[in-house]
């Protein structure tokens, strides 16, 4: 897009009764490449991506030749019609939009559009539609039980014990590398243990497992195989309800995982009351290490040091 088209779009928000909405959020100096998204939502014959500009959000739509929404979204969305509020521009191909009181209109290349909700919409041609949504709905394609899916599942935090003082000793290019390997290896372990990397810490991971035992001999692995470049990591493992929303994990349980890390000492790995219930009878050995006081939680809880996986 060139800066004439932003100007045009902006200037479409503003009419839109949108301005003092986002009057803030477009004054920062920011930039993002398109094709590096914060989040990817996949439906039949199309995906939208998801790009934050801090306060700020863009959609990126590519639906396919054949793609309409009453086909590919209803059965995600679970209503008659589309019910979020489009503001955007096409950038390449030609849509039907149909409203709920029979009105159509057609939406092509160069065009910048408002598509209230209550709406049907099916691509025309054999072009792709390809579109830029102004702040796209949080909750467009997904289930109508909201933007964020809960489930149970088991969080791996991993931190570089004393990493700073090793930056100093080191210096900024031998630490470079070095944690690069870091990272090498935690991925690898994720890998092997089927984790799903949620994001790093600088010199720490997140990863999120759906199953317990292997978020436990993940984070024994990376420990060893950290400790044989030197570097000691600590690691807590804490299992309970989480909200995932596009690539983020977000939730107490992400909090108490934090927690039950940083009471580990190097090399060590703590585990929680809840992922200690879990592998009760399992191969992996627990060590008592009492009740502790964890911010955001009424009682104190039982944690865990892993002694041994057979």
């Amino acid at each position: 897009m060139t800066i004439a088209s932003y100007r045009s779009l902006i200037a479409a928000v503003y009419a839109a009764g949108d301005g003092e909405r986002y009057r803030v959020a477009v004054a920062k100096l920011q930039r993002r490449i398109f094709g590096d998204p914060d989040g990817v939502r996949q439906v039949p014959l199309g995906r939208l991506e998801i790009y934050d500009l801090g306060e700020l959000r863009v959609g990126r739509s590519i639906l396919e030749p054949g793609w309409r929404w009453s086909e590919s979204v209803k059965p995600i969305a679970r209503t008659e019609l589309c019910e979020s509020h489009h503001i955007g521009l096409c950038v390449s191909g030609a849509c039907r939009i149909q409203l709920r009181g029979g009105a159509e209109l057609v939406i092509e290349g160069g065009q910048f559009y408002e598509v209230p909700p209550g709406h049907d919409a099916w691509v025309l041609g054999d072009e792709p539609w390809v579109t830029i949504d102004w702040s796209p709905s949080a909750a467009f394609a997904r289930d109508e039980g909201g933007a964020f899916d809960r489930v149970v599942a088991t969080l791996l935090m991993t931190d570089i014990v004393e990493s700073t003082s090793r930056v100093r000793a080191l210096g900024d290019g031998a630490w470079r590398d070095l944690l690069a390997r870091h990272d090498h290896i935690v991925r690898m372990q994720l890998d092997r243990f089927l984790g799903r990397e949620v994001s790093t810490t600088g010199d720490g991971f997140v990863a999120l497992f759906d199953g317990a035992e292997r978020a436990i001999r993940a984070a024994g692995e990376i420990s060893r195989g950290l400790r044989a470049i030197g570097l000691e990591a600590r690691a807590g493992v804490h299992t309970g309800e989480v909200e995932l929303a596009g690539d983020n994990v977000r939730g107490l349980a992400v909090h108490i995982a934090a927690r039950v890390m940083g009471l580990a000492g190097p090399g060590e790995v703590y585990a929680s009351w809840a992922t200690r219930e879990l592998l009760a009878g399992s191969s992996i050995d627990f060590v008592d290490r009492g009740l502790h006081e964890l911010r955001g939680l009424a009682e104190q809880r039982r944690l865990y040091l892993v002694e041994s996986t057979r």
